[in-house]
């Protein structure tokens, strides 16, 4: 927050509204009347309560999630994290029942920190990511309560993505500020896009890859572990939409700089991945932390396939950029399957969207242009949309976006040849399931 004031003081400018988003899938938990932590945040990635969910899925709680939430039984949700947290911290349980505790994700955590306590509430689309969300009925679902333990006492109030969240205490900016904007990252990032209509896809290219598809006011069913969750219409209303998420994509790059020491920085990987013609049959399956969609397995973990004397640095390097590529057509794949439609264009941000040579790949193997805007900072950006929005700075999201630039990526004359790759990319995968299921 003090980051924030001295923003503000050195543009010389007062926001006429705030929009916060934040990663969905992080829980916090603390004490209403003060605010005060109760234990420390448990973040996404964290897999403390995988033994959980397949002792849920043992029992068949799987249709009843999936059906409610939209969601599969994985511990990247949030319902999970916070049964943990009941079962763990000291009294906890008890305070929970009375609502003295309370619990969020960050930007309940946020808001109710800025208003100074006058604001607990969150929005459909981060509701949508706990498991505990009927997105149907718009409501928080007592049979998933029930089977959490959680406390609805404990849980915020859920409202549309751009309206009033109350107001930022003076103290924080110097100034009251509304609060009109609160958005998951994906979703802001969609918003942020323009893919307000259905039939609209965007993919983000962060620490995971996240590639969301606009299917309006149809609630497409996946059979092929794609997340059926709510994204934001032209107002900021909630509207539904399918999601396919890669734990790992720029993740390895860091693995690559910090962990091999392989790279002294991110933007070296596109200079060496034109250095060598191929992977010369190297692929990297980064399941550092399980497959997400389309596999949706928590025990996998990080495979290389295809190394020999002749495989160097360069080789490897290239393999993590072409698995951010291979992962995202895997996701538009099923996708378009399940909903029944041809993406005509993917749009792309995210740090890792700056890699040109990785843009060109992924418009080769998707066979589509891929199209990246001048400003990469799509979540940001669509937080500020629906601020600004609903604090009717903006009569639509239109006049919002106006002016964009984008630059498109074509497929090539190499495209072929790239997409046959692909089939090399699939046997990576199934030999990292393999080693998955083969556990002691």
């Amino acid at each position: 927050m003090q980051a924030g004031k001295e923003a503000i003081a050195q543009a010389g400018v007062v926001p006429a509204a705030i929009g916060i988003t934040n990663q969905r899938e992080t829980v916090c938990v603390w004490e209403r009347a003060t605010g005060k932590p109760l234990h420390r945040a448990i973040v996404w990635q964290d897999r403390r309560t995988a033994a959980r969910c397949a002792q849920l899925a043992r029992q068949r709680k799987g249709a009843l999630v999936r059906s409610r939430t939209g969601l599969v039984l994985d511990p990247y949700f949030s319902a999970t994290k916070i049964e943990w947290l009941l079962a763990h911290v000291p009294g906890l349980r008890r305070r929970a029942a009375s609502g003295d505790a309370v619990f969020g994700t960050i930007d309940t955590w946020l808001l109710h920190g800025l208003t100074g306590g006058a604001t607990y509430a969150t929005d459909y689309t981060n509701a949508a990511r706990t498991m505990l969300f009927d997105i149907g009925n718009r409501r928080w679902d007592a049979a998933l309560l029930s089977l959490f333990g959680v406390p609805r006492m404990a849980l915020p109030e859920v409202r549309p993505s751009s309206g009033d969240f109350g107001v930022a205490d003076a103290r924080h900016f110097g100034h009251v500020i509304p609060i009109t904007g609160v958005a998951g990252d994906q979703q802001a990032a969609l918003f942020g896009q323009g893919c307000w209509k259905a039939g609209e896809a965007k993919n983000t290219y962060g620490t995971g890859a996240f590639l969301v598809l606009n299917t309006g006011a149809r609630r497409v069913t996946s059979r092929r572990g794609l997340l059926t969750t709510l994204a934001c219409g032209p107002r900021g209303e909630p509207v539904f939409a399918l999601e396919g998420s890669v734990f790992i994509a720029g993740a390895a790059i860091q693995w690559l700089r910090d962990g091999l020491e392989l790279i002294s920085h991110a933007s070296e990987t596109e200079q060496i991945a034109r250095s060598v013609a191929d992977t010369a049959g190297v692929y990297l399956v980064p399941a550092f932390v399980g497959l997400g969609a389309p596999h949706w397995q928590p025990d996998a973990r990080g495979t290389i396939v295809g190394l020999t004397r002749g495989s160097t640095r360069a080789h490897l390097v290239r393999a993590a950029l072409e698995a951010m590529a291979f992962s995202t057509q895997d996701v538009v794949e099923t996708m378009a399957r399940e909903a029944k439609l041809r993406l005509k264009t993917l749009l792309v941000d995210g740090g890792a969207a700056a890699n040109d040579w990785l843009m060109e790949f992924q418009a080769d193997l998707l066979g589509v242009p891929v199209a990246r805007p001048d400003l990469l900072e799509t979540t940001a950006l669509g937080a500020a949309g629906l601020a600004g929005l609903g604090a009717g700075i903006w009569t639509d999201g239109n006049e919002f976006l106006a002016g964009r630039r984008f630059r498109r990526f074509l497929p090539g004359p190499e495209a072929a040849a790239v997409r046959a790759r692909a089939r090399g990319w699939r046997r990576a995968v199934q030999t990292t399931l393999h080693w998955a299921i083969l556990r002691p």
